[in-house]
């Protein structure tokens, strides 16, 4: 058996067209993991196998190729480069040992480069950044660099030079580590995160050999503080081998330690693929222990990864096990810092956690979409296919919910237009399912705005009620918390398949409010219980929740908010009135003001729903030299009449109406 190698996951990231699948193939051809070059263009590369991403060029869901280079086992994952999957990139980000961000040599650092970088260094990875396409007419390398510099990170490092850039026989050439000058220049970068080296360089000393330098290079990369930047072309493969060597060079890798205990199995599953039949496959980062066919696992589910849902867990054993990389008997265990695919986990979503959870406290919140469309079927008859395979979907993309809206058709949760033409293309090839979507719109959430407290008990009830005492109450909290459920009744007073029972009704109720929107931001608590032995049941429980809960809702009263983002804006100081005015008349808020170089850089809020309005009218406003980035950071209450949307779930407040909803659903309420 071949001796274990240390492991590097990467992701690669980019703005569309920068190149970033080709990249990701010419690493793969280099290695002599794949033995034929594929192209884009062709629509045969290895990473994107789908005929969607085939057609349209694009890349969009995850997806993990390995090559060996020496000792390290590099795992490259390819992420989406369009802005309406960056939730797919930020998810991928979280197994991650590194990122490669792609920019295009010819149109250099793009609107999405820079969200992109924004979310790379908020998640504190090592970045190193491949100036692509060094051969195309217009390559600018050096004017790339500066743009890096000044809109990305002051402290991006070149490693190499190019060569009779923008014509076909451009190369690249390494940097001469012994040139006094070169040394100088690196230290000067690396003095800013190091206080002896600066009081050096203040001094006028010469800089440290290469080897120190080296060495300092590589513990500010692995910190995230200083990014190397690679040129060449995936096209000629110029200053790939740079790319690779600086990856197993300046990158922290996972060392293997067969010898070492192992400890509980603790990892992410960042992806989920369905197959034609139906099984689900799981992509899974292990960060300890190990993982074998035929384990038991228990994966949790919280709301990190799936807002306003109680906390979950499920199990099941591993069926089929594949090491990404691994071949022989090392493919079927997976260890500490490798990649896995898994089967025989039909309860598998993206975003469960194996194991305990991570020592610093649970996973990052990621942006939920702000946008909402009604899918129906493009033939009668098809609504139930529709719902369960949109339902599928949102197994592989737990932030993307989906309801029945009856009369109308399936909503679906969304963050762009070109997301939504991917979801329908999705439909009709992986489930034989044509859908028409109806013209998005913007989603609302609901809050508590005050306290309200409603009670049902035994014996108060009509014959045909439930034999359960009930009380809760609602209150508002904190921003951003969800839902919370508490209980002030004595531990143990109820028997746990009637507590069970509910503290999950109360979660499901509050997907719809008094408007109908999902109720977040609250804390709900089990104030009064009770039960009669043997003849209560859990479904008393699961049936006199709702009714109970949505009249102490109704009574503390509900505030419908809107989605906000923050921007940030630079615009040319002669534009700067035209904008001001625009984002007045838009609902916008600025925050902070500067002015540099010519132009007003602005900071503030934007209401979601005029985002997209904002951003096409802005070229027209700043003669194309405006730049616009925007993320959704919080809701407000909306002005003026309440928006609502029809609700679904049957939980009226008035106690006949809710009686006879049940008696048509049937046994199962």
């Amino acid at each position: 058996m071949s001796s274990l190698p240390t492991v590097l996951n990467i992701g690669i990231v980019a703005h569309v067209d920068a190149g970033k699948t080709s990249l990701t193939e010419r690493l793969l051809f280099d290695a002599g993991a794949l033995d034929r070059l594929g192209s884009v263009d062709a629509g045969d590369t290895r990473t994107d196998s789908g005929r969607i991403e085939r057609e349209r060029g694009i890349t969009v869901r995850t997806a993990v190729a390995s090559f060996r280079a020496g000792p390290v086992q590099i795992n490259l994952v390819d992420t989406p480069g369009h802005t309406d999957f960056v939730a797919e990139v930020e998810r991928a980000l979280t197994v991650l040992d590194g990122a490669v961000l792609v920019l295009s040599s010819v149109e250099g650092v793009q609107a999405h480069t820079r969200v992109l970088m924004r979310t790379l260094r908020d998640a504190g990875l090592p970045v190193a950044l491949f100036v692509n396409k060094t051969d195309r007419r217009g390559a600018r390398p050096d004017g790339v660099l500066a743009d890096v510099r000044r809109l990305l990170s002051p402290d991006a490092v070149a490693l190499n030079r190019v060569r009779g850039a923008g014509t076909p026989g451009a190369r690249t050439l390494p940097l001469d580590r012994d040139d006094p000058a070169a040394g100088e220049a690196l230290a000067e970068v690396l003095a800013a995160h190091d206080d002896d080296l600066l009081a050096r360089v203040v001094d006028g000393l010469p800089a440290p050999p290469a080897h120190e330098l080296d060495r300092m290079l590589a513990a500010q990369v692995a910190r995230g503080l200083v990014h190397p930047v690679l040129f060449g072309s995936a096209v000629t493969g110029a200053g790939a081998p740079a790319l690779v060597r600086a990856l197993t060079g300046l990158f922290p890798a996972t060392a293997p330690e067969p010898g070492a205990a192992d400890p509980e199995p603790r990892g992410t599953v960042f992806s989920v693929e369905r197959s034609a039949s139906g099984e689900k496959t799981g992509y899974v980062r292990l960060r300890s222990g190990r993982l074998a066919e035929r384990d038991r696992v228990v994966l949790h589910r919280d709301a990190s990864t799936a807002p306003d849902v109680p906390e979950s867990s499920h199990s099941g054993r591993v069926t089929r096990l594949e090491v990404v990389g691994a071949e022989g008997d090392r493919a079927r265990a997976l260890t500490a810092g490798h990649i896995g695919r898994v089967r025989g986990l039909p309860g598998l979503r993206v975003g469960d956690r194996l194991g305990p959870p991570a020592p610093d406290g649970p996973g990052p919140r990621f942006a939920r979409p702000s946008l909402e469309a009604v899918a129906r079927p493009e033939h009668g008859g098809e609504g139930p296919r529709l719902h369960a395979a949109l339902t599928a979907l949102a197994e592989q993309d737990p932030l993307i919910g989906v309801r029945t809206v009856p009369g109308h058709g399936v909503s679906v949760l969304l963050y762009g237009e070109v997301q939504k033409e991917v979801v329908a293309a999705t439909l009709a090839d992986d489930f034989g399912v044509r859908a028409v979507f109806d013209r998005s719109t913007i989603v609302h959430v609901e809050r508590p705005a005050g306290v309200g407290e409603a009670v049902e008990t035994v014996g108060s009830q009509p014959a045909d009620g439930f034999v359960a005492t009930v009380g809760l109450r609602v209150e508002p909290g904190e921003e951003g918390s969800g839902v919370v459920f508490r209980r002030e009744v004595e531990l143990g007073a109820l028997l746990p398949s009637f507590d069970r029972a509910v503290a999950e009704t109360v979660h499901d109720t509050l997907s719809q409010g008094l408007y109908g929107w999902q109720v977040t931001d609250c804390v709900v608590t089990l104030v009064r219980s009770g039960f009669v032995a043997p003849t209560s049941t859990a479904r008393d429980f699961r049936c006199l929740t709702p009714m109970v809960l949505m009249r102490a809702l109704h009574r503390a009263g509900t505030r419908v908010m809107e989605p906000v983002h923050a921007f940030e804006l630079e615009v040319p100081a002669d534009a700067l009135s035209a904008v001001l005015a625009a984002l007045g008349a838009a609902g916008g808020h600025v925050h902070e003001s500067r002015p540099g170089g010519g132009a007003w850089e602005l900071r503030g809020e934007l209401p979601a729903r005029m985002v997209h309005g904002f951003r096409t009218a802005l070229p027209g406003l700043t003669r194309g030299e405006g730049f616009l980035l925007s993320r959704r950071s919080r809701v407000r209450p909306v002005a003026g009449a309440p928006p609502s949307r029809a609700r679904t779930d049957g939980n009226p407040l008035n106690r006949e109406e809710y009686l006879v909803h049940l008696r048509r659903s049937g046994p199962g309420g």
